[in-house]
């Protein structure tokens, strides 16, 4: 118990060395990871019913030359390709916004050190490093949100290119 409370308070004081926008980085990172984790969740589990019921529905046609043939194999390939691409824009937004908000850390960190140099005349070296490290704590923690995020989405990306593929593939027009 002692423990979980001493890892406690080291994580309240490195939030308190980042200041606030350290806690929109951590949602923001939490959001994406979430939704990362449930497109992974999607391809393992879900998405075989999906491309199972478009099968069988390709399966059933008796003819599949026609031009009226192809637009049904469009829709069906459209409908699950709508759902295997569920939140994927807006991992990749997540992704690009973790390190605007580790700059936007970094200039409310700046103006701090120069609010700082302002009253004091740079007489304050314990406060100036304290607005340094508001501006390099969430900078860093932006760039490993985002990192982190770039692999994830590289991931669901792919496999969503490879799953739309691999279905397009599936419905042949053989008959």
């Amino acid at each position: 118990m002692l423990a979980l409370m001493d890892a406690l308070a080291a994580i309240k004081a490195f939030v308190a060395q980042g200041g606030d926008v350290l806690l929109l980085i951590a949602a923001l990172t939490f959001v994406m990871w979430t939704l990362i984790f449930e497109r992974v969740w999607y391809f393992h589990g879900a998405l075989k019913k999906d491309v199972q019921g478009a099968l069988d529905t390709w399966e059933a046609r008796s003819e599949r030359k026609s031009w009226n043939a192809h637009q049904v194999r469009y829709a069906l390939i459209s409908r699950v390709s709508e759902k295997v691409n569920v939140n994927m824009d807006m991992v990749a937004t997540l992704v690009a916004l973790a390190p605007l908000l580790g700059l936007l850390g970094t200039v409310t960190g700046m103006i701090e050190v120069f609010n700082v140099l302002a009253v004091t005349g740079g007489g304050d070296a314990k406060s100036m490093a304290g607005g340094v490290s508001k501006a390099t704590i969430p900078t860093m923690a932006g760039m490993v949100a985002a990192l982190s995020g770039v692999f994830g989405n590289t991931y669901i990306t792919r496999t969503a290119e490879r799953e739309n593929q691999l279905l397009e593939d599936h419905l042949t027009m053989d008959h």
